[in-house]
């Protein structure tokens, strides 16, 4: 009885007649004082189809609470709970082929919000009302393999304590707007208080100019492009330079740090702004950095995202993709990290434009990634810059991720350097002050889920798409040889709602990472002497030996105090 059920869904949700019929999408009030909980028409669309066939009560909202304007005084957490309240995260752990499989189109059919999985489980976002009817679709073995998320706090109120204050959404034109806590945090934020809280891009966009006037000595703002809405994709580079102009020099080696690919991710963005400050801050005063921007510039992109990211702070904080139309004109939004052009039809499968991965109708299709990577050619081609490093700042789940994405078929031709760096600066982390552990994986296996027993390791369906990836097209196309994705804290205790008290934690062991990757880059430590752009030999470690080697204890090294 599903399968035709589930054929007639789709053909509602996709046959041309339907897309014309649909309404338009509503444009929420932005007065928080008047604005009402209702969910887009595509969703309250879909949610009476689905109540119609599996018989879901009518006061179920959505079925997947999307939508929302941004908290911004605990006067407004009704309007939270009245939106998220019914929402709940499960953690399913699957084992075989069959429940992976299952999983996955059940949450296609319900159009679910998968937030985060790996090897070991599935995290996806769901109203309270619609559980039985996922747990309807899923094999008998899923029936009691998941367990709730965030269970000491409700979604709505870690969506709500991740806003700093009211002010935080209006113009700042006092450093006193930065800091205002909804809560006390439970240890002193060291640094600026900037990092206290995050930071909505009407306060990261003035800052950056402030960074680069005060420090014109090896600062720069610079546009990567103009996103779908016309916001400006900014940056900045840091290093220096070096003034002898009577010796022709040589391609710029530059190391690019990005954030916020993902609009929900907002550790990714405050990581590449603490990044930021950090190595502007400490030139001239501490050696290492100092020696390091000498060598290198980096080039800081705190949201490859701005519309979505602006989208999370005034409508909804949960949104992912960017914000451009589809061919459903309900169903907004391109996930920028499936929509280059490096194996993007990775799967070969049709996608839903309703989708949190929809990849575009075609490679680029993601205007934002679109260029970025024009961005990055020209850099290359007419600005005599070598790009020697890559780090794509995403969340959640403490993974050091190397190329390749889209498939664990294929190995790249320097997996054995990309393994050993990637050890470093998981050890890096760990070792940092009070670093947290991360896992070093192959990204393939970081997208898809893995059964893993003492004979061998079972490929299991992947949950969503993974070709296209930011990561692989910077190794492959760009020649970026060290090219990472790093998704950050947690492990799902709060996921894309970590609490802003660990902006500073997690500044400072991805900062720790970064300083290693400096010194493994110049031939101070690593097998690669100083010859870091030669071929690897063949690779001959075991797995299990890299895992053992990424678990082994090192001895302690100096940390960076700011």
């Amino acid at each position: 009885m599903r399968r035709p059920t589930c054929a007639v869904l789709n053909l509602l949700l996709l046959c041309p007649s339907f897309i014309a019929a649909a309404p338009h999408e509503t444009r929420y009030d932005r007065d928080i004082t008047t604005h009402c909980a209702t969910p887009r028409p595509w969703r309250r669309l879909s949610d009476a189809i689905i109540r119609k066939i599996w018989g879901l009560p009518e006061k179920q909202q959505s079925l997947g609470g999307i939508g929302g304007h941004a908290p911004a005084t605990r006067d407004t957490l009704g309007h939270l709970l009245a939106r998220y309240g019914e929402d709940i995260v499960l953690r399913f752990t699957i084992t075989t082929a069959h429940e992976a499989s299952s999983l996955a189109e059940a949450c296609r059919i319900l159009f679910l919000d998968v937030w985060e999985f790996n090897s070991d489980w599935v995290d996806v976002r769901i109203a309270k009302d619609v559980v039985p009817s996922l747990l309807g679709l899923l094999p008998a073995s899923l029936q009691q393999a998941h367990v709730p998320l965030m269970q000491d706090l409700d979604l709505a109120q870690a969506i709500f304590e991740s806003y700093p204050s009211s002010s935080a959404t209006q113009t700042h034109d006092h450093d006193h707007s930065y800091s205002p806590h909804l809560k006390a945090p439970t240890q002193s934020v060291r640094g600026h208080p900037f990092f206290k809280d995050y930071q909505p891009l009407s306060v990261i966009s003035p800052w950056m100019s402030l960074m680069a006037s005060m420090f014109t000595t090896h600062v720069r703002r610079i546009n990567i492009g103009i996103s779908y809405e016309g916001r400006d994709i900014s940056g900045l580079r840091v290093g220096v330079h070096p003034t002898n102009n009577d010796q022709p020099s040589s391609p710029r080696k530059t190391i690019i740090v990005t954030g916020g690919s993902h609009a929900r991710e907002w550790i990714s963005t405050s990581t590449v702004n603490y990044l930021a400050w950090s190595l502007i801050n400490s030139y001239g005063k501490n050696r290492e950095i100092t020696k390091l921007l000498e060598q290198f510039d980096f080039v800081l992109i705190p949201t490859l995202n701005p519309d979505g990211y602006v989208y999370t702070w005034e409508m909804d904080r949960l949104w992912r993709k960017n914000r451009q139309p589809t061919s459903l004109r309900f169903c907004h939004g391109i996930d920028l990290d499936r929509t280059y052009p490096f194996h993007w039809d990775g799967d070969s499968k049709p996608m839903n434009p309703c989708s949190e991965s929809f990849a575009g109708d075609a490679p680029f299709d993601g205007v934002e990634a679109q260029r970025f990577a024009a961005w990055a050619k020209n850099e290359t081609e007419s600005n005599n810059v070598d790009f020697v490093g890559f780090i794509d700042l995403h969340s959640y789940s403490q993974q050091i991720l190397y190329p390749y994405s889209y498939s664990c078929q294929d190995e790249p031709p320097t997996l054995e350097d990309l393994e050993e760096l990637a050890i470093g600066l998981a050890k890096a982390i760990r070792i940092s002050r009070k670093g947290h552990a991360y896992k070093v994986t192959p990204a393939c296996e970081g997208n898809v889920a893995m059964s893993k027993n003492k004979k061998d390791r079972v490929i299991l369906p992947r949950i969503e798409a993974s070709g296209g990836s930011a990561l692989d097209w910077f190794y492959h196309e760009m020649k970026v040889k060290f090219s990472f994705q790093i998704k950050l804290r947690d492990t799902g205790s709060y996921g894309f709602l970590l609490p802003k008290d660990n902006i500073v934690p997690t500044g400072e062991e991805i900062l720790d990472a970064v300083l290693y990757l400096g010194r493994f880059m110049l031939g101070e430590i690593g097998l690669m002497g100083d010859a870091p752009n030669a071929e690897p030999e063949k690779r001959t470690k075991s797995k299990s030996q890299t895992e053992q080697d990424a678990d082994g204890d090192g001895a302690g090294e100096e940390v960076l105090e700011l």
